[in-house]
């Protein structure tokens, strides 16, 4: 069986979150769940988000560094999102107010799709 993520990256983010890494070393996401920053995906240096029990690990992307930035999600939020693989992009705009691409134009985003039947049995949330 391929080796199956839940997450991925566009080229572009790849790139933006190298530049991001060389500024302010590495770097995680969690994924909001609405309020302040809608449903961006946060991007923060690691140990300034601190994950907990509550937060699934969605898988890690590599983005042409040493080492890959994991993604993580909330649970409560993951339980909408479980059927789905999602993909970190970024766009012109403006970030959101605690994400570290805030001050370059840019923004990141999330596309996403339904899961594979190949991904979802792997997953364990076929039905």
């Amino acid at each position: 069986m391929p080796d199956l993520s839940r997450v991925d990256v566009t080229d572009a983010a790849a790139a933006l979150l190298r530049d991001l890494t060389a500024k302010h070393g590495p770097l995680m996401f969690h994924q909001s769940g609405g309020c302040c920053d809608g449903s961006s995906p946060m991007c923060y240096p690691v140990g300034m988000f601190l994950t907990g029990p509550s937060d699934v690990h969605l898988g890690s992307i590599d983005v042409g560094l040493d080492d890959p930035i994991e993604v993580y999600m909330s649970e409560s939020q993951f339980e909408y999102w479980k059927f789905t693989h999602l993909t970190i992009d970024v766009v012109p705009g403006r970030g959101a107010g605690f994400s570290v691409e805030g001050p370059t134009g840019m923004r990141f985003l999330v596309r996403s799709r339904m899961l594979t039947e190949e991904e979802a049995v792997a997953f364990g949330v076929a039905v």
